[in-house]
């Protein structure tokens, strides 16, 4: 069994018996630099300190010293955003026992007086910045966790560029250690280092008077997106993601992506969403990523090539869009078979060709099969009348545990 030890910025001083006794004990103890220098010379154990980069040596290095008592290093929580969580995913629950600090959350919420439950959690480590574009909306209190000096800077930058330029900045460093330090500040006026690397970003988000806040829930104004016309407007694109039924944890292929919408709000569901947009177009596949940056999903996986020979290699989908292409030779055929049990396919159509294959899918599998037609309002002259858009066929189906 692994021991993971949470260590935080006041080291050896900062922790409690249990965690101390299982360090002097280990023969061999495994981390950064900077938390292997905070042990003090009671610590008899070999230190080994991490290779760069870490996640695809550290199997090899756990069987290098297999059959030895190992105790790795964490800062703060081991569970939160931590190496903990890879051992346990590598090794399993029962072969890593936990001894967790206090998180870097708990101290920044003890700090400033924020309720730890009413606090959103954005971590920047190793992930896109644009990651908090997701975020920010009015009256969050958002804590990011950063990575090195230029961290403020960078998340400054990205709340003015939001239109979150008044928002309040506390950059708390050194947490728990006799140098913690806080500096304050706005988005907007944001500028110069943190005092430490390890800092964290504490954000009361306030939206300027000409900021769009977006909503969470399906469907964002078509302005959002950056388009050529290939988009699935915002009425269509609010029922079709109701049929996708995204559920936390879950996979989307978007199939004939165009600009990529019902990807993006997809993930923007839930944090640990994710998507993978295939698009045959190279202009539209740049649109698709720079879209998924700017609404807060720029780990949104992008594939260029056309379906259904790209979806080869693609990791098994909890849900399928369709939303161009589906008269494509095989195209349905792959998708449905690739669709893990109790995953969802929806297929809009605006075509006849179209809507005869859907059909014919439909009188197969049954599902749902509606025709959704949009009209808005606009000028007639000196008066304001009704103009149709084209109507869209919808068809889900839900593919069954023994399907």
């Amino acid at each position: 069994m692994i021991t993971v030890a949470g260590l935080g910025a006041d080291g050896w001083d900062g922790l409690p018996e249990t965690t101390r006794r299982a360090l002097e004990a280990a023969e061999v103890v495994m981390g950064g630099p900077r938390q292997l220098e905070l042990l003090p010379a009671s610590v008899v154990a070999e230190r080994v300190r991490w290779p760069s980069p870490l996640l695809p040596a550290l199997p090899g290095l756990l069987e290098r010293h297999a059959g030895r008592e190992v105790c790795v290093l964490a800062s703060g929580d081991p569970m939160f955003y931590g190496i903990g969580s890879t051992l346990v995913r590598l090794l399993g629950a029962p072969g890593v026992r936990v001894l967790p600090h206090v998180s870097s959350l708990s101290l920044a919420c003890a700090r400033l007086g924020w309720p730890v439950e009413q606090t959103e959690t954005v971590s920047l480590v190793g992930r896109p910045p644009e990651t908090l574009n997701a975020a920010a909306l009015p009256g969050r209190r958002i804590v990011v966790l950063g990575a090195g000096h230029d961290a403020p800077s960078q998340v400054a930058a990205l709340l003015t560029a939001r239109g979150y330029g008044p928002s309040p900045i506390t950059v708390l460093s050194d947490l728990g250690a006799a140098t913690e330090t806080a500096q304050h500040g706005t988005a907007g006026t944001w500028a110069g280092p943190a005092a430490s690397p390890l800092n964290v970003i504490a954000v009361e988000c306030v939206a300027a008077q000409d900021a769009e806040p977006l909503a969470l829930v399906p469907g964002l104004p078509d302005s959002a997106y950056e388009h050529d016309g290939q988009l699935t407007k915002r009425e269509v694109r609010a029922v079709t993601l109701s049929r996708l039924a995204p559920r936390p944890g879950e996979l989307l292929w978007d199939v004939g992506a165009g600009a990529g919408s019902i990807a993006v709000e997809w993930m923007r569901s839930h944090p640990s969403c994710a998507a993978v947009a295939v698009e045959s177009r190279t202009d539209r596949a740049a649109a698709i990523r720079r879209n998924a940056a700017r609404l807060g999903a720029p780990s949104l996986r992008v594939v260029e090539g056309r379906a259904p020979a790209a979806l080869d290699g693609l990791p098994a989908p909890d849900a399928v869009f369709v939303g161009g292409g589906v008269t494509a030779p095989g195209l349905l055929e792959r998708c449905w078979s690739r669709l893990r049990p109790g995953g969802r396919l929806v297929v809009n159509a605006v075509t006849l060709e179209s809507e005869a294959l859907i059909g014919q899918w439909y009188g197969r599998l049954g599902g749902d099969l509606v025709r959704l037609a949009v009209q808005r309002a606009s000028p007639v002259g000196g008066f304001t009348g009704w103009r149709p858009a084209m109507p869209v066929t919808v068809w889900s189906v839900t593919r069954e545990e023994d399907a």
